[in-house]
């Protein structure tokens, strides 16, 4: 995939595509032909200080935590961004989540793997 601007991190998503973020301050979502499917920054209007970690969840929402702002977002497919951690990290990086909606950020300035609950699924 030609033209990425400093990648970091990268989550595959449902479908076969994934999702890349840049040093330069964007998140990008390809298809499984690599094909540009859309840039976060430009679909949700949303600025970005330093992109960093990414992830995708059961429901197909990209999660990406902010290294600069210290902070980690959901961009639910339909909808506006969603801010799920604005406190308590440092500097957060790699990022995972669970299927049951556990989310698993790597804090480095911390030297650790912080656990936040942000979703309930309804029985």
């Amino acid at each position: 995939v030609p033209n990425l601007q400093g990648p970091r991190y990268i989550s595959p998503v449902p479908g076969g595509g994934f999702v890349v973020s840049e040093e330069c301050g964007d998140v990008k979502v390809f298809m499984s032909s690599r094909k540009l499917l859309c840039s976060l920054s430009s679909k949700y209007g949303h600025q970005f200080g330093n992109p960093a970690g990414v992830c995708v969840d059961s429901d197909g929402s990209i999660l990406v935590a902010d290294e600069q702002r210290r902070t980690v977002h959901l961009f639910p497919e339909h909808g506006a961004p969603i801010c799920l951690v604005s406190a308590g990290l440092r500097r957060p990086a790699g990022m995972a989540c669970s299927s049951s909606g556990h989310l698993f950020v790597a804090d480095t300035v911390e030297n650790c793997v912080k656990v936040f609950k942000y979703c309930v699924r309804p029985p």
